[in-house]
């Protein structure tokens, strides 16, 4: 296994993450699967290895995998912004698909929570992605269905680093609306004809999984759901949750 670090420009923001190439790297074209973490709820564990490891397991299985901060998380710049992170998928998805050792037919997109909003948001505008898999997918944002005070919510991620520039957002009714008009319920629709997944714990305290069922039943074929007999939010965790995702990876890319 091969680990080589990326770094993509994005609307003048840099982009950070690691590819990771099995160890057939050079021996025909590679399936590709990009990987999305969520929306961060606290300062970052450096003690977390969650992704990386699960790009380790992806890539012992020959998947070029691809693990990347959105804008305003970890080692990438910027500040968190929803419509900002959907452009910073479709660069690394552009990136992957351009990549001399990848097949740009077999390109799938895994998200976890908010990521896997944005996976449905792009995946409805870039016909590139070819099998998207969701986990503990919100169908859209409570903090907006619940009309929380936004101000509130900008402190909290001011207060983590994930909001870093004092003069962002520069227009908070536009950046609240980036978390309305990515919702996944009004583009879950749009992924067919490619695969979907959607994973789901049944004991998530983060995302009801009322969600998920509302996802899969505006959603068109093919798809399929699993919902995790206690799984809780971080499924990235749970052993049972990825077992099926990475068999239903193997058998649609």
């Amino acid at each position: 296994m091969r680990i080589i670090p990326i770094q993509i420009l994005v609307d003048g923001i840099d982009i950070r993450g690691e590819v990771y190439l099995p160890q057939r790297y050079g021996v025909g074209l590679l399936p590709a699967v990009c990987l999305c973490h969520g929306i961060p709820a606290s300062a970052p564990d450096p003690t977390d290895k969650g992704y990386a490891l699960l790009a380790e397991r992806l890539c012992s299985m020959g998947f070029a995998t691809v693990i990347f901060n959105f804008r305003g998380a970890g080692a990438s710049g910027g500040n968190l912004d929803m419509l900002g992170w959907s452009r910073d998928l479709h660069a690394v998805v552009s990136y992957l698909h351009s990549h001399r050792d990848i097949d740009p037919a077999r390109l799938g997109v895994m998200g976890f929570s908010g990521g896997a909003a944005v996976a449905v948001y792009v995946a409805a505008h870039d016909p590139r992605v070819s099998a998207v898999a969701l986990c503990a997918c919100p169908a859209e944002f409570g903090f907006i269905l619940r009309g929380e005070d936004p101000h509130e919510l900008i402190s909290h991620f001011r207060s983590i680093s994930t909001i870093r520039d004092s003069d962002f957002p520069s227009s908070i009714p536009e950046w609240v609306n980036g978390f309305r008009e990515s919702a996944p319920q009004q583009w879950i629709d749009s992924i067919s004809p490619r695969h979907l997944l959607i994973v789901h714990g049944d004991k998530d305290e983060i995302v009801e999984v009322s969600h998920a069922w509302s996802l899969y039943h505006k959603a068109r074929e093919p798809k399929e759901i699993a919902i995790i007999d206690g799984g809780e939010h971080k499924l990235r965790l749970n052993n049972r949750a990825m077992d099926i995702v990475l068999e239903w990876l193997q058998k649609h890319l």
